[in-house]
């Protein structure tokens, strides 16, 4: 299990330099096919990482689980991140293609070419506007749902805290402590929600 674990961290990292690459490449379709592909086997390493996790001993199952656990939370970060930048490279390729269609007219009279070019300027400056709002929208969905998946997380995490309490046979106080502490950071889950949620509403209220 050690190796496929630590060959899955390999591929996270990987991929995180792939990311790189692209930001200097926006272009570069080849560069998220790569992605992609690596997205994919790892997902294929969780899938057999789960079927080790309960071959490990019981004492040592939980400590394997939060580590699975986390390599699906950097997978699913990563593809929310790719989704992203495909969806920025196909507005550059749509906005680039519609500024050479509107290049390419050709008008008898100069007032004309004039008033063409100011309605394609106010027409990129909506276009602008639209796609800031929409990765403004796009940005808080990734954020909720990351915080719907810490939630499930942490409550899973909490579960296997206190197995491993009740099996290394630790005191009442110190169970109920950590009881206290979840309930706090499920607090400040709902808290961060709610923000996130208000600034979509404000965003789609003055913006939309």
């Amino acid at each position: 299990m050690e190796s496929l674990y630590h060959q899955t961290s390999q591929l996270i990292q990987e991929t995180s330099d792939l990311f790189h690459k692209l930001e200097n490449d926006p272009d570069g379709e080849k560069i998220e096919t790569a992605i992609q592909l690596k997205i994919n086997a790892i997902n294929a390493n969780c899938e057999k990482l789960d079927v080790l996790v309960f071959k490990t001993p019981i004492n040592q199952r939980p400590m394997a689980k939060m580590r699975v656990d986390q390599l699906k939370y950097d997978n699913r970060h990563i593809q929310a991140s790719l989704i992203n930048a495909q969806n920025k490279r196909r507005r550059r390729e749509q906005e680039k293609a519609e500024r050479e269609q509107l290049l390419s007219r050709r008008f008898g009279h100069d007032h004309t070419a004039i008033t063409v070019d100011y309605l394609a300027q106010e027409q990129n400056s909506l276009q602008n506007s639209h796609r800031n709002v929409d990765e403004m929208l796009h940005t808080g969905s990734n954020i909720l749902d990351t915080l719907r998946y810490n939630r499930e997380t942490l409550k899973g995490a909490h579960r296997r805290l206190i197995d491993l309490a009740n099996t290394l046979g630790l005191s009442n106080a110190t169970i109920s402590l950590i009881e206290r502490r979840v309930s706090q950071d499920k607090y400040v889950l709902f808290g961060g929600m709610f923000v996130t949620l208000a600034v979509i509403v404000i965003v789609i209220i003055y913006f939309v």
